[in-house]
């Protein structure tokens, strides 16, 4: 998994699941902001992966990523 450099937003998290899984980045946006309403540790995961999750290289075509 990689942050997308092309669904980013602020890091590129939430883009990067969405490439993953073949969602669409709004929705995948759209249920961690929704989750942050319940008590959890979402954003500290957020966060972490934001520090170790490698941005997608700039030759990635992050759109033929799916696996």
């Amino acid at each position: 998994m990689y942050r997308s450099r092309r669904h980013k937003m602020i890091a590129g998290v939430c883009g990067g699941i969405a490439d993953k899984w073949g969602w669409p980045p709004t929705m995948v946006r759209l249920l961690f902001v929704l989750s942050c309403i319940l008590p959890g540790p979402q954003f500290i995961i957020y966060l972490i992966m934001w520090a170790f999750v490698p941005k997608a290289p700039a030759a990635y075509d992050t759109a033929s990523y799916r696996h």
